[in-house]
């Protein structure tokens, strides 16, 4: 019985200590996966703004308008995931308007959670509020112009001369984002017009015309010294934006411009580059570029220069570097919340519960960083945030608060008295709880000042064997209000009841600090500080002040009311050092004296000195102090510098410090703590020292902690980082100096910075000193911090290190790309980064193209920034369709290309367009390797035309080839009849020719033999084959035209030929008895290499491509692609190049192809008869000259 007993007590405990616990670490959270982020549409555009929330169901999902609960309507309604859907974006005034700041806000049974904060901005451009003036400059000068509008999304600035757009950059010429145009040398051909455009998505807007009127220059020109015309300003830039400081000057000869930092760093020159003439722009700028940069013009070989300067502030939006943790209290216990966080500007610190603000009460506090419960009730179990806000944007971090609850809870501690002991110290007494007092373990008992707002809440837990406690830390001369809670192992009770006590006055601490100056040389005006409430322990109700001279020990007392903060010391001796101190007092008594401080008069002389300064000391840490000041107002006299003394008090003066005259600040570093300075400044001129200011201050104490009865160990040290790549961090660190050699175990925390949401911080443990962290998402940007564990121990985290991931390559497209035409030759392309946060894009690649360019692969490429994600589209071709597309970029590669937008160009033809090539434009022409650019609709299209076309130049082939078998037959079957053997003479004519014509056989001599195997009307001699006198005229045109010239010297020839049809043409070869042994004899001319043939025919047929390796889509490549060789032999197309006579376009293709190896046959002959013998007969030269090239 009892063991099962024992097992029942082991469960039950076994419960009570896990459930608590597992509450914290095991429940369903809540928590966004999307959140919404700013947006800027267009007007009547869609919009959806993100919000998805993950966690235990059902979750209620509602968004609020700058703090006000959205209403559904038909236009504005929630999806089905919790985003909401906005059909037509309107930016009316007043509550019409669909402006301002969302948030989303989810909810379920564990509490609700409030969204960062996204704004949303309806696209717009305004007027100018600068506009360009006219100027007249002398030539070879500069000239500037410059422009200013307020638009959202920022515009795209571009200029007009005589309204034509200038490049962007020549080396003349430099146009600033910003809205700056710059001209260099400027020339008489400048002189003109001048315009800016402002170009957004919104709208396009021109700013009035501003004339450049160019002088000439005087003849010589006069050096002239460098002038920076338009020097750098200071900007504020936010985070991975784009940073322009201008520097334009001027002089002669021409200055040279140079840029630096004031603090004397180095400029970063990855990040940072000239623009133009001297401007720098400062891209993806960071924290560490932040500072005072400095343009310097000089005139070569002169040490002649000017200088400006711009101070530049790197704004960063909120980023959480502590969160709050979840916690689990049990009923009337006390809950700590800590928050904090970095941003330029500092970010406001709010705390949230269920999505609404926190209000400090007499429970709830709130100050710095910290939220405090205390007398936690069951309303306070709640889901927390803490909201981290500047102008730069918001972040919020979530915790989540449990409550345990208990109903075998004491009851509150009573009779709780208080008795004042001293100043420091009163004793607090109780009396037990009334129920289940014999259960208390321990009590609380809780602190604070009764004066002021959120002061902090001090906590000190005794033992359960006493009731009465001293609490000895106070202030004097305060306030304080006392409670006391009774704790169980499962809970705590109530509160008690409040009391209030005051301490006692005290005598102050210390003396004041006395500030000593000179108005003339007998008059010694004494200042000083009324004590803090810590130091002067009580209502100060009088001071004596006490002096002498250094020679003299007769010691002289002032004694003055507690109001008084100055005494003005009269009738003293000029010239003589004078000692005095001071002492305070309250109701109790007199504190300690001061020590004593020395102060000179000056002498009595009229001689003009400067007086004293005015003189201001801070202490700035507890071994710096700052030292401010400023001549008197009644000052005359010339200052030449000032000479700074200062002293630990009780030590020789030190050497004094020379400070120049323009000096009025310097720090003094190096001090000790919790020491008092004393500090003494003087003017002096040529004349000699002036009046001097003294002073006194003492130094803060470094550190205040309270002692602790069992000190944690020290926290690792050295903690070393560094990325392996995109997903992976390695961290190593070191071990602190132990006496004992225990195991010691690490716990690595790990998270993204700005993170929200504190379950999805990493703990990792480890026994090593060492450990690679994996599974980390891209480019994102992680904080670390390790604590050690020994001996039940644990040490304090240690310092946090950041370290982000290397970014992935985009693997999406741009989103929303759209293409706008807004003018007759100009479209604006737009688009939205890809929907991927953890990967940087440093610039965007914009193709555009033709129809035709787009099939041959030739794109247009332009490149724009990161940050800017609009482009112009200049010099469009009017009646022509366009197609565009839009790829993100990094450093670590490219991504893919978004899906094709297409544009329709149409033609003006009442303008009279003039189609201009851009001046100094930067766009390139790109080749696309094979098929890459183009997207699977277009290859799917182009696939199944190529699979068409072949299917039809099949078809056609094999018509081709069943006519030509035909026609081949008839032949035969007339010459069987004892037709002319020419009834083939239409070979290379229209079918139609071929068929009608009277053709006679003629006369053939012993040289000449006919081709009686049938099928075709090749005459033959003993060099090679005879053309029938009808021939298809149109190929040998040429040729028949000339032979009528020419017919007196072909019946003149040696060999005799056949008599033929008038009007027919003879083909006649002069033979050559002696050939060279090179040379090829006839019947290798006839039997020439097909191979060779095939491949003069496919050289001759080829075409020039791009690198895809696609033909030019023009009218004739089409022909030439679709008839695989050539139509016509080479001489024919030589001929037709050439001649303004052109051979029949309706030609049959079937008799070219069938008299082509006849063609090639002839071609080869004449060419070696054109090598070998220069002396042919005019017949021979003419067809010989009819072949362009030899094979």
């Amino acid at each position: 019985m009892a063991l099962v007993k024992r097992k029942l007590y082991q469960r039950l405990l076994f419960f009570l200590v896990f459930l608590p616990i597992s509450g914290v670490l095991c429940f369903s959270e809540l928590f966004f996966i999307k959140e919404p982020h700013d947006a800027t549409v267009m007007r009547k555009e869609a919009v959806i703004l993100d919000c998805q929330a993950h966690g235990e169901s059902p979750i209620d999902v509602r968004w609020l308008k700058n703090g006000v609960k959205v209403l559904e309507s038909e236009r504005v309604y929630l999806l089905a995931n919790g985003s909401l859907f906005i059909s037509e974006a309107e930016n009316r005034r007043g509550d019409k308007s669909d402006e301002g700041l969302y948030q989303c806000l989810a909810q379920n049974k564990y509490g609700a959670i409030l969204s960062q904060k996204a704004r949303l901005t309806i696209a717009s451009i305004s007027s100018f509020t600068i506009q360009p003036m006219s100027i007249v400059v002398t030539q070879s000068s500069v000239a500037r112009f410059s422009c200013k509008i307020s638009a959202h999304p920022p515009p795209i600035i571009t200029w007009e001369f005589n309204r034509v757009t200038l490049p962007l950059t020549t080396e003349r010429i430099t146009v600033l984002p910003s809205g700056v145009l710059q001209i260099y040398g400027v020339q008489r051909s400048d002189a003109g017009n001048y315009r800016c455009i402002a170009t957004n998505i919104a709208s396009r807007r021109r700013s009035t015309e501003a004339t450049l009127t160019v002088t000439p220059a005087p003849n010589p020109q006069l050096p002239q010294r460098p002038r920076i015309i338009a020097g750098p300003q200071n900007i504020s830039v936010t985070l991975h934006q784009n940073a322009i400081l201008e520097c334009m000057a001027t002089g002669n000869p021409r200055p040279i411009i140079s840029w630096s930092r004031a603090d004397s760093k180095s400029i970063d020159v990855y990040n940072t580059k000239v623009l133009g003439n001297g401007n720098l722009i400062i891209t993806d700028i960071k924290p560490q570029h932040a500072g005072v940069y400095m343009c310097r013009a000089t005139t070569p070989r002169t040490r002649n220069y000017t200088v400006a300067a711009a101070n530049v502030t790197v704004l960063a939006p909120p980023s959480l570097v502590e969160w709050p943790e979840s916690v689990t209290r049990p009923r009337a216990g006390t809950a700590r919340f800590v928050c904090q966080a970095d941003g330029v500007p500092t970010p406001l610190i709010s705390w949230l519960k269920n999505g609404e603000r926190v209000h400090s009460n007499g429970r709830i506090k709130m100050y710095n960083s910290k939220l405090v419960i205390n007398q936690i009730i069951p309303e306070d179990d709640a889901i927390y945030q803490c909201q981290a806000e500047s102008e730069q944007g918001s972040v919020l971090s979530m915790a989540r608060l449990i409550v345990v609850m208990s109903e075998d809870r004491p009851s509150a501690p009573r009779n709780i008295r208080a008795d004042t002991v001293s100043s420091s110290a009163i004793l607090l007494a109780w009396e037990r709880p009334q129920y289940n007092s014999d259960k208390v373990i321990a009590y609380s008992v809780h602190y604070v000042k009764a004066e002021g707002l959120n002061n902090e809440e001090y906590q000190v837990v005794i033992g359960n064997d006493t009731t009465r406690y001293i609490i000895d830390d106070l202030e004097p001369a305060r306030n304080y209000t006392f409670y006391v809670v009774a704790y169980m192992p499962m809970g705590a009770s109530r509160m008690s009841d409040h009391v209030f006590q005051h301490t006692l006055e005290d005598v102050p601490v210390r003396a004041p600090e006395l500030s000593l100056t000179s108005n003339s040389p007998i008059d010694i005006q004494v200042s000083w500080q009324p004590l803090p409430d810590k130091l002067s322990r009580g209502r100060v109700s009088a001071y004596r002040l006490s002096y002498r001279t250094s020679a003299d020990n007769t010691v002289s007392q002032v004694e003055l009311p507690g109001k008084k903060t100055q005494h003005l010391l009269e009738n003293l001796q000029p010239d003589t050092i004078y000692l005095l101190r001071i002492a305070a007092a309250t109701s109790v008594g007199w504190g300690d004296q001061s020590a004593w401080t020395s102060h000179r008069t000056p002498k009595a002389s009229s001689a003009q000195v400067p007086l004293a300064p005015n003189l201001h000391l801070e202490p700035l840490n507890c071994t710096t102090i700052v030292v401010r000041w400023q001549l008197a107002p009644r000052n005359s006299a010339s200052v030449q510098g000032y000479r700074l003394f200062y002293h630990e008090e009780s030590q020789p003066e030190s050497t004094p410090l020379q400070l120049r005259a323009s000096d009025h600040t310097h720090t003094i570093g190096g001090l000790d703590p919790r020491k008092k300075y004393h500090v003494k400044l003087l003017a002096y001129n040529f004349v000699g020292d002036g009046y001097q200011a003294d002073q006194t201050i003492s130094t803060p104490g470094c550190v205040s902690v309270r002692d602790r009865l069992v000190p944690p160990p020290p926290p690792p040290h050295n903690v070393y980082t560094k990325t392996n790549s995109s997903t992976a961090i390695f961290l190593h660190w070191g071990r602190p100096a132990f006496t004992s050699s225990q195991v010691v175990n690490y716990t690595v925390r790990c998270n993204p910075v700005g993170l929200q949401n504190a379950s999805l911080v990493l703990y990792l443990q480890t026994n090593e000193q060492r450990l690679l962290v994996r599974e980390l998402e891209p480019n994102t940007k992680y904080e670390f911090a390790i604590r050690l564990h020994i001996d039940q121990l644990s040490s304090p985290w240690s310092p946090v290190v950041y370290q982000s991931t290397f970014p992935d390559a985009p693997t999406l497209s741009p989103s929303n790309v759209k293409v706008t035409l807004i003018e007759v030759d100009t479209a604006l392309v737009s688009w939205k980064p890809p929907e991927d946060p953890n990967v940087a894009v440093t610039h965007y690649t914009i193709l555009y193209a033709t129809r035709h360019a787009w099939i041959a692969g030739e794109w247009q490429v332009l490149q724009r920034e990161g940050s800017i994600t609009m482009a112009l589209l200049e010099n469009l071709k009017p009646g022509h369709i366009y197609f565009v597309k839009v790829s993100a970029s990094n450093n670590m590669g490219d991504g893919p290309f978004s899906q094709t937008v297409e544009l329709t160009v149409r033609a003006d033809l009442s303008s009279g367009h003039d189609p201009r090539l851009p001046r100094g434009s930067t766009q390139s022409t790109a080749f696309s390797d094979g098929f890459y650019h183009l997207d699977q609709k277009s290859m799917t299209g182009i696939t199944v035309g190529v699979c068409i076309a072949f299917i039809c130049i099949i078809i056609c082939a094999f018509i081709i080839v069943c006519r030509g078998k035909n026609r081949k037959l008839s032949a035969v079957k007339t010459n069987g009849e004892g037709l002319s053997t020419a009834a083939g003479a239409g070979h290379l004519g229209s079918e139609r020719q071929a068929e009608n014509a009277d053709v006679t056989v003629p006369m053939m001599s012993q040289e000449h033999f006919i081709d009686s195997k049938g099928g075709t009307s090749l005459i033959i001699n003993s060099l090679g084959p005879v053309q029938s006198s009808t021939e298809k005229k149109e190929k040998w045109f040429s040729f028949s035209s000339n032979m009528k010239k020419d017919n007196k010297a072909a019946q003149s020839m040696r060999h005799g030929a056949a008599s033929y049809h008038p009007g027919t043409t003879v083909l006649t070869f002069e033979e050559e008895l002696a050939l060279s042994p090179d040379q090829p004899s006839t019947l290798q001319a006839l039997l020439w290499s097909p191979g060779d043939t095939e491949g003069s025919s496919n050289s001759e047929g080829s075409h020039a491509t791009g690198d895809s390796g696609r033909y030019s889509h023009d009218e004739t490549e089409m022909t030439n692609l679709s008839s695989g060789h050539s139509s016509r032999p080479p001489s024919l197309s030589a001929e037709d190049s050439g001649d303004s006579d052109c051979s029949n376009p309706a030609e049959e293709p079937l008799e070219l192809i069938e008299n082509s190896q006849t063609d090639r046959s002839i071609q080869s002959y004449c060419c070696q008869q054109e090598a070998q013998n220069s002396s042919q007969s005019v017949l021979s030269l003419q067809v010989c000259g009819r072949v362009p090239e030899c094979v």
